[in-house]
């Protein structure tokens, strides 16, 4: 068989261990693997295999994975993210569909200092699905959302599809930052339309939580101005190059860090479980970008050939 038609089978079976359940990361591997053993020999396979793994572990570059994930821990455990939902729930609550909106207005928040959109899915829907229970919202409204904000992880800075992309493109890291900001501000700003407009035509589905008064509401300020001070610094650095991803990952982890021991807002388990999982969020994404290398030499012959140049030389 040629190359195309190899390509074509591996696309197809990847398609098939896509349904299977099988880890992302895994399925590319195997597939990549195999097609290119197939190819060039289970010899240059293995080298490749071992190469691909080398390159990964040993590249400064992807330290910003785990350090914008550890932000990320930190803020979770610190309880910034339980804070910033209260905030959001003081301005809109009474709103028809308010708690929903603040679900919204809160993970968008978050999301500036979590570079994970599976953490930020996972933090909302321990904090934000009891509290819309607690008012009788429908729970297809209150689970629905909480996976969909997820999503916005994806484009909102610092995002670490975002940084992954950049690696892989070769394209700058600030500039991506820059052209996912504003994309990802407005659908946010769409979510919490719909859910008006959704609440108003029945209002059953969302109702009316407490007004909170102003001084509730201007006391509640303090948080969101640290974390928007936080990104300003780690997002704007990167932004107009005064920080490389790396610098501004561990600025922001050191800043975050700081202000929650000040604060007295972390515990020593919480200090010592947000590496923890830090380390296995940043592993998976490492996996992933692997077994993506491992799987385009398969998949595109242009970059394959690149690749056997540059070790002849």
């Amino acid at each position: 068989m040629n190359e195309i038609t190899v390509g074509i089978i591996g696309l197809a079976l990847l398609l098939v261990l896509f349904t299977t359940g099988i880890e992302l990361a895994f399925a590319m591997a195997l597939v990549g693997f195999c097609g290119f053993a197939y190819l060039n020999g289970i010899s240059s396979a293995m080298n490749l295999l071992g190469r691909d793994v080398f390159d990964v572990i040993t590249n400064y570059g992807y330290t910003v994975f785990p350090l914008f994930i550890l932000m990320g821990q930190i803020g979770l455990n610190a309880g910034i993210a339980v804070r910033l939902y209260n905030a959001a729930h003081k301005f809109v609550g009474h709103i028809p569909g308010g708690l929903a909106m603040a679900t919204v207005m809160g993970a968008t928040g978050f999301k500036a200092i979590c570079g994970s959109s599976a953490a930020t899915s996972a933090t909302f829907a321990s904090v934000a699905v009891p509290e819309m229970d607690r008012y009788g919202y429908d729970r297809r409204l209150s689970t629905g959302i909480v996976a969909t904000v997820g999503t916005l992880g994806v484009i909102i800075p610092p995002s670490v599809v975002l940084i992954i992309y950049g690696i892989l493109t070769e394209q700058s890291i600030g500039q991506l930052f820059l052209a996912g900001l504003i994309p990802g501000l407005m659908i946010a700003l769409f979510f919490v339309g719909i859910i008006y407009v959704w609440a108003k035509m029945n209002p059953s589905i969302a109702p009316k939580s407490d007004r909170a008064t102003w001084a509730e509401r201007l006391r509640s300020l303090p948080e969101v101005i640290w974390i928007l001070l936080v990104f300003l610094v780690v997002v704007g650095g990167i932004m107009q190059g005064y920080l490389t991803p790396s610098e501004a990952g561990a600025f922001g982890t050191f800043a975050l860090l700081v202000l929650s021991l000040v604060k007295r807002d972390i515990t020593v388990k919480g200090y010592i479980k947000s590496p923890w999982y830090g380390r296995n969020a940043s592993h998976a994404d490492c996996r992933l970008h692997d077994s993506w290398s491992l799987h385009r030499c398969h998949e595109y012959p242009s970059v394959r050939s690149r690749l056997d140049r540059g070790s002849s030389s």
